[in-house]
């Protein structure tokens, strides 16, 4: 540090160390030094400052959820946790997730009017020049970050548009699309105007435009929500077209509210003026005057125009329930686009695999939130109770009596004997012996007997230095005529009090320190009464209520309660899920279908045919079908993938073990990644519906785990936490979800699902609905993503990563690079295996391998910039749909 600064300069260099402390800061981002950096002060060392390298910046700004950073890992390895709440279900006073717009708000702009107005008085020399220099530079980069955003939306829109299954929907639906884009435009052209006219009602505003849009500014929600919704009902409604419609009224529905004019400034869940603008589509093309009605698959949904109409409050409602169990684990982009996931799923699923997904998300969800809730709230308030909290149990302090010591009294022999005390006080048979502390002398009658008292003068005498005088302790007996005269104080005053100066008083509301103490809430202080012991038990008898409802949920045969009902009537059609999930798995075994015709169980257990000439759909295809059908079996293959699945998923779990002394947490955590490019990519061709069918029970065991966790009930709280708290990461931390495998897991199974919701059906009998006669690139994407791109764009950044992109921040030119070429690969695989598997592609793909790199190159630089300039959303779910969207638009 150099010795000619000032403190303050020298304050103003350390910002910019290596180490500057940024678990200091309690907000969600860290701040960037030059925020603090006082240019003025250090004005005249301008010219001796180091210049920085062209490639390289300081400057933090926000970044996703990626692992592209080229941060040094060891030293945040070495930082201290951040204080952060205790995991769990928040209470209602507490943050929710995100904001409600991305966008200032009226206040915001006020406020930074004021403070441009104090710093104009404060220093008129500056004139026009408001800002710092890293300021401007930092908005202009940030300008730039978000119009590449924006023209990534454009540039996928365009894409969506070329394609030429897409294009007779756009004719068809044109006036419900345009009416939509139009709507969006005039709301956000017209918002800028309702700031100024706020500004100038509320007061005079310093400058004619009072509108200053804050470098932080994030587009995610108010671009991605509505044109996924849109540009992905497209690329579905080609088999089946009542899609489109719902989703455009749920995109106008996730536009923020403060875009939409407040017909009252109370906060309500639904406004009436967005709930009329989200039927606009309804108003103004043919849905209104018939039914939304579906195509001609035999697999295809519709709903009514009611339904339509009630879309926006149920989605309004929906993000409002998610909020209060997610808390601030996601940000306002993908809430949004989760409610509207959900709400698809729930109104629009007709394939078995989307039903089973259904039943278990909706279904069983719902009656283990409405019944266990109340319970677990219970449960996480008793664990946040300390043990020294709870009431002592009340055991003697003495050892019960025995027989002898009633007779005799060992300490009353000693006593008479010795004459030791039997207790503290002294008693009256020892009063005769002399002992030395009896003595007249001043300094025993001071250690022993004497107390400070306050006195009060008569007279008036301020000058008196009599004000406190000692005193003599009534408890002993002291001849004051035997004492020096010398010695002896001054005689006492009337009017004598205690003084009150030794003994301060504890206060209950502050630390002595003067800190304020933190209370404990109401939910929390309800248990204090309890003993250790009755709080244990407490637990025990939650956690108990709490898995008998998990299984009542799953296998109470009640309809509309019940999720083995559910997907017994709605997925299976009537076949019972147990005896249908043996047979779809064992059907092909010899001995099991001995055992099966036997004991006369066809009846429950559903066996598959065994012969080809029984369905001749397998006589048309690949040659891995074939081969399938003639040597292995249907069942036989899909207990061989789930035999190979817990292969890998046991290697993988070896090789994260042994590394976990030698290399970082996210080095080890992309072991996992690659895990899940083991275990689908070859797979997901062989049987798609069995891989769809499998990521669904894996997602709502996650999502039971993660609940079971962060209810902190026993016995599976403490394993799980201590399982999962290697691996997390600062996405996990924002709330009480752990997001990042479950992320990982919805990265690489929404391309699938969506690929099957736009493929044809094939099947018959208790198997109707579960073959799928072609493939496409497309069902991987997320797989390619999620499990190669991610992966390799943080391995290559964080070792090789050194120039960043123009926008700053975490993300460099070597990880996306890495990133860009890893999901090229991926998709050249993918196309391979399809064509060596002799699968039938969707469309009949004639593409020679030139056309088809030019369309895989273009497919994964767009998925990079994407991963690179994506702040608002997690880039494990964003940007698998942009690639999907890019493969399935160009045709891959």
């Amino acid at each position: 540090m150099p010795e000619h600064l000032n403190l303050s300069e020298q304050g103003a260099l350390r910002l910019l160390s290596r180490s500057p402390h940024p678990y200091h800061h309690q907000n969600s981002e860290l701040l960037d030094p030059s925020d603090h950096f006082n240019y003025k002060s250090l004005e005249r060392n301008s010219s001796s400052t180091q210049s920085v390298r062209p490639g390289t910046s300081r400057e933090n700004t926000p970044s996703s959820d990626s692992g592209t950073e080229a941060d040094d890992e060891h030293f945040l390895k070495g930082l201290p946790a951040p204080r952060r709440l205790r995991k769990g279900l928040r209470g209602h006073n507490e943050v929710l997730s995100g904001t409600s717009t991305p966008i200032p708000s009226p206040a915001l702009v006020e406020e930074e009017g004021r403070i441009h107005s104090y710093d104009l008085k404060r220093e008129p020399r500056l004139g026009k020049r408001l800002r710092n220099p890293a300021e401007v530079l930092r908005r202009r980069k940030e300008v730039i970050r978000r119009l590449t955003e924006f023209l990534i939306i454009g540039f996928l829109g365009a894409l969506v548009r070329t394609n030429v299954h897409v294009q007779p929907m756009l004719r068809q639906w044109d006036r419900e699309i345009y009416a939509s884009l139009g709507l969006l435009a005039c709301l956000v052209s017209l918002y800028p105007l309702r700031l100024v006219i706020w500004a100038y009602r509320h007061g005079k505003p310093s400058r004619k435009i009072p509108i200053s849009i804050p470098s932080s500014f994030d587009p995610a929600p108010l671009v991605y929500p509505p044109v996924i919704a849109v540009l992905v009902s497209l690329l579905l409604a080609v088999d089946n077209e009542a899609i489109l419609v719902p989703n455009i009224i749920l995109a106008i529905s996730s536009l923020p509210p403060s875009l939409i004019p407040a017909a009252s400034s109370v906060d309500q869940i639904c406004d009436p003026l967005h709930w009329a603008l989200s039927c606009t589509p309804l108003v103004l093309g043919e849905a209104s005057r018939r039914l939304i009605g579906g195509g001609a698959g035999s697999f295809a949904a519709s709903i009514s125009v009611e339904t339509a109409t009630l879309l926006y409050p149920l989605h309004r409602n929906l993000c409002s329930a998610l909020q209060t169990l997610t808390t601030t684990s996601l940000l306002a982009a993908e809430l949004q686009l989760l409610s509207i996931s959900l709400i698809d799923l729930l109104l629009l699923s007709s394939s078995p695999q989307a039903v089973i997904l259904k039943s278990m998300l909706w279904v069983g969800g719902l009656d283990i939130l409405v019944a266990c809730t109340q319970a677990i709230q219970w449960g996480i308030s008793l664990a946040r109770v300390p043990k020294w909290r709870f009431k002592r149990t009340n055991t003697p302090s003495k050892p019960s009596p025995t027989f002898f010591s009633t007779i005799m009294s060992w300490r009353r022999v000693r006593h008479d004997l010795f004459h030791a005390p039997v207790d503290s006080l002294s008693c009256s048979s020892c009063e005769a012996f002399d002992d030395h502390d009896d003595s007249d002398e001043l300094e025993s009658i001071i250690s022993k007997g004497l107390s400070r008292v306050q006195t009060v003068p008569d007279g008036g005498d301020s000058g008196a230095n009599e004000s406190q005088v000692l005193a003599f302790s009534p408890r002993r007996k002291v001849s004051s005529h035997n004492m020096d005269p010398k010695l002896v104080p001054t005689p006492l005053r009337r009017h004598t009090l205690p003084t009150t100066e030794s003994a301060t008083r504890k206060s209950h509301a502050h630390t002595p320190s003067g800190r304020r103490k933190r209370t404990a809430s109401n939910s929390v202080r309800a248990f204090f009464s309890l003993t250790q012991e009755q709080a244990v038990v407490r637990k025990w008898v939650y956690a108990v209520y709490v898995y008998i409802c998990i299984a009542s949920a799953v296998l109470l045969p009640i309809p509309f309660v019940g999720v083995r009902v559910a997907v017994m009537d709605e997925a299976l059609h009537g076949s019972e899920p147990v005896g249908w999930a043996l047979g779809y798995l064992f059907g092909n075994l010899p001995w099991f279908r001995w055992e099966v015709v036997s004991r006369s169980l066809e009846r429950w257990i559903c066996l598959p045919p065994r012969s080809l000439d029984e369905n001749e759909y397998y006589s048309e295809t690949s040659w891995v079908e074939r081969l399938r059908q003639l040597y292995l079996g249907e069942a036989n293959t899909r207990l061989a993938l789930s035999a190979y699945f817990a292969v890998v998923i046991v290697v993988g779990l070896m090789v994260v073990f042994r590394l976990s002394p030698i290399y970082e947490v996210d080095t080890r955590r992309k072991v996992f990644h690659f895990m899940m490019v083991a275990m689908l990519l070859p797979a997901t061709y062989v049987d798609p519906t069995f891989v769809s069918l499998a990521l669904s029970i894996v997602l709502a065991l996650f999502l039971l785990f993660d609940l079971l966790r962060a209810s902190q009930l026993p016995p599976l709280s403490k394993p799980l936490a201590s399982f999962l708290a290697p691996y997390v990461d600062g996405r996990d931390l924002r709330g009480p979800v752990v997001i990042s495998h479950i992320f990982l897991l919805i990265g690489c199974a929404i391309p699938l699902w969506l690929s099957l919701g736009s493929l044809p059906r094939a099947g018959t009998g208790y198997l109707k609905g579960w073959a799928v006669p072609t493939r496409e690139v497309s069902m991987v994407s997320g797989v390619i993503c999620v499990g190669l791109g991610d992966a390799a764009a943080s391995l290559i950044g964080r070792r090789y990563g050194q120039r960043k992109w123009i926008w700053g921040g975490g993300k460099s030119l070597e990880g996306s690079i890495a990133f860009a070429v890893a999901v090229f690969v991926g998709l050249t695989a993918a196309r391979l295996w399809l064509r060596i598997g002799g699968w039938p592609a969707t469309d009949g793909n004639s593409d020679t391998w030139s056309a088809s790199s030019q369309k895989m190159g273009v497919c994964a630089a767009t998925a990079s910039l994407t991963e690179a300039v994506l702040t608002g959303g997690n880039d494990n779910v964003i940007v698998p749909v942009v690639l999907w969207t890019c493969v399935k638009s160009l045709g891959v």
